[in-house]
C-alpha cells in the first residue's frame, strides 16, 4: 500500500537516495534538506527524473517555525534521518559540541516526533516512526564517542517509544546502518581536527587520525550504500519487519558477539 512518507536529512546521502526510490516504489515523499541548496539541487533532480511524488521542501530541525510548518503535514510515516557528527576523544571534545550534537540528534527528532505522535493519538491513525541509528547505537569505538552516544540514546527512546505508542497502534523501528561510504563518516572524522590542538591537548592528532584510518580503511569502513538504500525502500514503508535493522549481516554479527564479550569486559 502507498504511503505519504515524510523524511528529515534528505538533502545528501542515506535520505536524498532512499527518497528517490521510495517515490519510484510509488509512494508520495516529502523530502526536506537542512538549507535552501539542498532544497533547490534534489528539487531539480525530481524533475529531471520525473517523480511527481516526491516533493522537496525546507526543513532545519534548529528552526523552530521549520518543525511547527512540517507538523502541519499529514503523513503516515516519519522518519527521522538528520543527524550530525562530531569526532574525538570524550575526554576531551569541547562540552557546546556534545550538547550541539544531541540537540540536532536526539532532543530536536524527538520534538519533531512528539507533535505528530500527539496528533496521531487524537486523530486515532496508525501511524509509523523511523530513526535512522547506526551500528554505532550498538557499541562504542574510541574517537566516536560522542556520536555513537546520541545513537544509544535514539535506541532508548525508540524502545521506549515502542512500547508505550503500541496501544495506539503506532509503530516505530530503528536502522542501523554499518560504515557505508556516503562521505559521511570520513566527514565526521575530520570535525575533531578543527579543535584538536597538540600544544593544548593530551590527545594527539597523528594519533587520532591512525585510529579513524585504521577503522575506515578496513573494508567493512567502506560499503557499497546501494544495499543500505536499498534495504531502507523497503524497510521505511513496511507494515511489518524487525524493530531493530542492522545492515549488512556481518555487522549485526560483530555487534551481538561485541554486546556478549561485554559482559566479560574488565578494568
Amino acid at each position: 500500500m502507498a504511503k505519504t512518507i515524510l523524511i528529515t536529512g534528505a538533502g545528501s546521502g542515506f535520505g536524498e537516495a532512499a527518497a528517490i526510490g521510495l517515490a519510484r516504489k510509488g509512494h508520495t515523499v516529502i523530502a526536506t534538506a537542512q538549507i535552501s541548496p539542498q532544497v533547490a539541487a534534489l528539487r531539480r533532480k525530481a524533475t529531471e527524473l520525473d517523480l511527481g511524488r516526491l516533493r522537496v521542501e525546507k526543513l532545519d530541525l534548529l528552526d523552530h517555525y521549520d518543525v511547527a510548518r512540517a507538523q502541519t503535514w499529514d503523513v503516515d510515516v516519519l522518519w527521522n534521518n538528520a543527524g550530525l557528527g562530531e569526532s574525538g576523544p570524550v575526554s576531551e571534545i569541547p562540552l557546546e559540541l556534545v550538547r550541539r550534537n544531541y540537540e540536532v540528534n536526539v532532543f530536536k527528532p524527538l520534538e519533531l516526533t512528539q507533535g505528530f505522535i500527539k496528533k496521531w493519538v487524537a486523530a486515532r491513525k496508525p501511524g509509523k516512526i523511523v530513526f535512522t541509528s547506526s551500528m554505532g547505537g550498538l557499541f562504542t569505538p574510541a574517537g566516536w564517542g560522542v556520536y555513537v552516544s546520541t545513537k544509544h540514546a535514539l535506541e532508548s527512546i525508540a524502545e521506549a517509544l515502542q512500547q508505550e505508542l503500541t496501544p495506539f497502534g503506532i509503530k516505530v523501528q530503528t536502522i542501523n546502518p554499518g560504515a557505508y561510504l556516503t562521505g559521511y563518516n570520513e566527514t565526521m572524522a575530520d570535525t575533531a581536527f578543527r579543535w584538536l590542538d597538540d600544544a593544548k591537548n593530551f590527545t594527539k592528532r597523528d594519533a587520532l587520525r591512525a585510529t579513524f584510518d585504521a577503522l575506515l580503511g578496513q573494508p567493512e569502513g567502506h560499503l557499497d550504500p546501494q544495499e543500505m538504500i536499498d534495504r531502507m525502500v523497503d524497510i521505511v514503508p513496511a507494515d511489518t519487519g524487525k524493530f531493530r535493522n542492522v545492515c549488512p549481516q556481518s555487522v549485526e554479527d560483530m555487534l551481538k558477539k561485541s554486546q556478549a564479550d561485554a559482559w566479560n569486559n574488565t578494568i
